[in-house]
């Protein structure tokens, strides 16, 4: 992607131009790895950051070289697994996404071959993963460029509060995804100057 022309192009958005210019994106460092990724996702919902990388941490160190491969994975019993901090539920869909890593080879698959509609499709075959997870994937770990996460509760309430919003429920993420149109095919990037905004307001 190049940075300049995808940053003019969401300047022509007002209300985009201000934060761009007053909001500073921390550089993005992607694994490239779905299946990790996927793991770390699955951890880290509902809870907050801090907690969940502890707990992501201490998972990763039940492995060889600290890689839970999906192979390893299977095998671990999960009571091991809880031990690490994860609920029953977490560990039943991790060892899913490991089930299905085996199947389907994950770990060398060519997404470029995919959409991302396709993958969304693909990914959300497996228990315990949604659509909000595999479009988390799709934006940081194989950096599409044009990803609206319109149920991520953040960009919602981001978006509400910018462009004075006042539908809710399925006419909000309507106008939401009207207003989107315009930022494509730089969406994603729209959506991180979004996040990265709201985590600046005051608490």
């Amino acid at each position: 992607m190049d940075l300049e022309s995808a940053l003019l192009h969401l300047r022509k958005d007002k209300i985009l131009q201000e934060i761009i210019q007053t909001t500073v994106l921390p550089p993005l460092a992607p694994s490239g790895n779905v299946y990790f990724d996927l793991l770390d996702s699955i951890v880290s919902q509902q809870l907050s950051v801090k907690v969940a990388s502890i707990i992501f941490n201490r998972f990763c160190t039940l492995f060889p070289e600290k890689y839970p491969s999906p192979q390893l994975l299977l095998q671990i019993p999960t009571d091991q697994l809880r031990s690490a901090g994860l609920s029953n539920q977490k560990a039943t869909y991790m060892k899913n996404v490991a089930a299905f890593a085996l199947e389907n080879n994950l770990e060398t698959y060519s997404w470029d071959t995919r959409t991302d509609e396709e993958i969304i499709a693909f990914l959300t075959k497996i228990k315990g993963v949604g659509k909000w997870t595999v479009e988390m994937t799709l934006m940081f770990t194989l950096q599409r460029p044009n990803v609206f996460p319109q149920d991520d509760l953040g960009i919602q309430q981001s978006m509400i509060q910018l462009y004075a919003l006042p539908e809710s429920g399925k006419l909000l993420r309507q106008r939401m995804v009207e207003i989107a149109a315009a930022w494509q095919p730089h969406r994603s990037l729209a959506c991180r100057y979004l996040w990265r905004w709201k985590n600046n307001q005051p608490k």
